[in-house]
């Protein structure tokens, strides 16, 4: 029987969260994974949407990618190409919060009084619950990086961004080539996979969508 072909949209990087025009607060993600999601789904058949955050990866061939920076950049991206999508794989690796004031000019840290400087933050929209709360028959697969409490931490998040899938992983998956997943649903574990590459884990996540 022949693959229904899907609208995937797949989320990967960081994000930056700029603190004025050449300093920023992200993370260690490479990105790696989600784009290794856009080219299997791409070999299943599927049609792709890559939006990715700034990272120095090639776009795989067939993907149509769409460049964003900050999480709220993110945001509008999904709200664009989400409503039309049949999948959301949430790959990417979300700033959660973000500094209250971007400068307009470089931040003069080195003339701060006492040697101490304070730099107010403040929490960025939750891309995953903004874009999954109203899904309706629509495929989402999260992510969780989790250092302790793995299991019962990725369950709650999935139940509470309502998705259908969620892959957990640990810290030693970032900037990586390979990792070791668990994929939970609703009901518990239903899959596991250690010490894989990421471009094999790719595929088994794609064939969860049928």
């Amino acid at each position: 029987m022949k693959r229904r072909r899907l609208r995937v949209v797949v989320t990967a990087g960081p994000t930056r969260e700029h603190v004025d025009p050449v300093r920023y607060l992200s993370n260690e993600s490479s990105g790696r994974m989600g784009f290794a999601i856009a080219a299997a789904a791409v070999e299943a058949g599927h049609q792709v949407t890559l939006i990715a955050g700034p990272v120095s990866l090639e776009t795989p061939k067939g993907v149509r990618r769409v460049d964003v920076v900050s999480a709220r950049d993110m945001l509008r991206a999904l709200r664009e190409h989400f409503p039309s999508a049949d999948a959301l794989f949430m790959a990417a690796a979300v700033a959660d919060y973000r500094p209250r004031t971007r400068r307009r000019g470089k931040w003069k840290v080195k003339e701060a009084e006492g040697g101490e400087v304070q730099l107010p933050l403040i929490r960025n929209p939750d891309l995953l619950a903004s874009v999954a709360r109203r899904k309706g028959p629509r495929t989402v697969v999260a992510f969780a990086l989790e250092t302790s409490d793995g299991p019962r931490r990725a369950l709650a998040k999935l139940k509470a961004k309502n998705a259908d899938y969620i892959v957990l992983n640990d810290a030693s998956a970032l900037n990586a080539r390979s990792t070791s997943v668990r994929v939970l649903d609703g009901t518990g574990e239903v899959a596991r996979w250690t010490r894989r590459t990421k471009s094999m884990v790719a595929r088994h996540l794609v064939r969860l969508l049928g």
